[in-house]
């Protein structure tokens, strides 16, 4: 019997900083094409992401899976830290 889970969103980004304990916000960078000029430009956006365990430091690009929600912010959990950056 196969059950069939539901699509969950997948971000990866840059850590920008440690927002108490277990909560880190990662900044998620995208490239758009401007709808007049046709240019394309930079989106930038900021989730807060459940790190149960405190892996992350900030400089680390990691993603992160979609999740119920955790509280008011937080509805991503961190899936791995794929590269370790130099933290500040």
């Amino acid at each position: 019997m196969s059950e069939k889970q539901a699509h969950k969103r997948v971000i990866q980004g840059r850590v920008v900083s440690i927002a108490g304990d277990k909560s880190a916000v990662v900044l998620v960078e995208r490239r758009v094409v401007h709808p007049k000029y046709r240019k394309i430009v930079k989106r930038f956006r900021k989730y807060i992401i459940h790190d149960e365990e405190n892996k992350s430091r900030v400089g680390d690009v990691v993603t992160a899976i979609e999740c119920r929600p955790i509280s008011k912010s937080k509805s991503f959990k961190l899936k791995d830290v794929v590269v370790v950056g130099v933290g500040e």
